[in-house]
């Protein structure tokens, strides 16, 4: 795992010059009072298991010129206080709904059947939660989005439910990667206690 987050965090996309034109720009804001961003500094760098290798990141720190609340942007490629990347993680959430016990899904993603049985632990004990938050997503961004047909178990019906509200944010926002889309939409608390983030960047008009 990674180790505590500093401050409140706040989910960005993972092209450093962007996210850092924008942040320069007063184009960000503040997740609790919805003030003007501003540059402050880095957080201490971090390492990320990535499919083809390790990644050293140092995510940007902002603060609000509102509320002086501080706030870490993290890429939406991480998921907070885990080590490894979310493509990583949600490689083997969707083998897991396909059916895969947890050694097999370690094999498939090479890490250790310990590490790979927590991420399913933890995402089946968030399932229903999890199923419900990202079906009324896809709905909010696609109003003709059907009713998700059955998976077999909460856990698939979870991961179902993330698919298809990628695909309506794809559709109507442009292609963004599934589980980046997912750690955004949940304010990378994907697999973190308590609820997920209920205030997801593309849910306004």
């Amino acid at each position: 795992m990674l180790g505590t987050v500093e401050a409140p965090v706040l989910m960005v996309g993972t092209v450093p010059d962007v996210v850092e034109r924008g942040l320069r720009e007063g184009r960000l804001v503040c997740p609790g009072c919805r003030g003007v961003l501003r540059p402050w500094g880095h957080a201490r760098p971090r390492a990320l298991r990535g499919r083809t290798g390790p990644l050293r990141l140092r995510p940007r720190r902002s603060r609000c010129t509102s509320c002086a609340g501080t706030h870490v942007l993290l890429e939406e490629l991480m998921l907070l206080r885990r080590a490894d990347a979310v493509e990583v993680v949600g490689t083997a959430l969707t083998a897991a709904a396909a059916g895969a016990g947890h050694r097999r899904v370690a094999v498939q993603v090479g890490r250790a059947a310990g590490t790979v049985r927590g991420w399913l632990r933890r995402f089946a004990a968030r399932a229903e939660g999890i199923r419900g938050w990202f079906t009324g997503l896809a709905a909010a961004l696609d109003p003709r989005l059907g009713v998700l047909a059955p998976a077999g178990s909460v856990l698939a019906e979870a991961v179902a439910a993330v698919g298809a509200a990628a695909r309506a944010a794809s559709l109507r926002l442009g292609p963004r990667p599934p589980w980046a889309f997912a750690a955004r939409a949940s304010g990378g608390r994907l697999l973190s206690p308590g609820s997920i983030n209920t205030s997801c960047p593309w849910a306004g008009p």
